[in-house]
């Protein structure tokens, strides 16, 4: 219990340490309609917000809902994304999804876990992010940014995101779960990045385990 505490602790000392430094959006993907921010997760996947952003400009103004993204080919669709990568596994995902949009819920998104886990192609990342962003649903949302810095942090030893986000739940309260997350976000593309943390311009480095590395 001691160890939990400790880290509760911490956990709570980073909070409050990142949260006056990073904007207060709850994604940097651009969008209208919880529609337009599942698909935008979805591509989002090995892919930059900002590239994500650039194809969705055009693409949001061909396909307006679930139905038009059925209805074209899928080559099609495959170059419409193709600049977001992997696009062969993005437009079988997109299109199961928005299939499973029609079939189950009236081709309106869902609003809990439990129904958009059912989708094809999305997972507890992608619906944690819709849950947050779209309908203020509390949820930890474990990217690859989140991902490594918990585990720099040593606030995991899991390197399953189901289980960081477990791990994560355990220490900030609900309310904050999802800050958290976009916290560890913003602060692994712009300080803790994966091959070169810039550890001069890191403000949690003294609670970071890795700075006697």
């Amino acid at each position: 219990m001691q160890g939990l505490k400790k880290k509760i602790e911490r956990a709570q000392v980073i909070f409050d340490t990142l949260d006056p430094l990073y904007t207060r959006e709850k994604t940097a993907l651009k969008y209208i309609t919880p529609f337009q921010l599942l698909i935008s997760t979805i591509l989002s996947a090995q892919c930059t917000d900002k590239q994500v952003n650039q194809v969705t400009q055009a693409l949001f103004e061909k396909y307006k809902g679930p139905g038009d993204y059925l209805k074209v080919p899928i080559s099609e669709l495959e170059e419409d994304i193709r600049p977001t990568g992997f696009f062969k596994n993005k437009t079988k995902s997109i299109k199961g999804c928005c299939q499973g949009l029609i079939d189950s819920y009236g081709g309106q998104v869902p609003s809990t876990m439990e129904e958009l886990l059912k989708l094809p192609g999305v997972g507890r990342k992608t619906a944690n992010c819709v849950l947050g962003a779209a309908f203020d649903v509390p949820g930890v949302v474990v990217d690859t940014h989140v991902k490594r810095l918990s585990l720099r942090l040593e606030l995991t030893q899991n390197k399953n995101p189901d289980r960081i986000e477990k791990d994560l739940e355990e220490l900030i309260p609900k309310e904050r779960w999802r800050r958290f997350s976009d916290l560890l976000i913003y602060h692994g593309r712009d300080v803790c990045k994966a091959r070169r943390p810039a550890h001069d311009r890191c403000v949690i480095f003294d609670l970071c385990p890795s700075n006697s590395i």
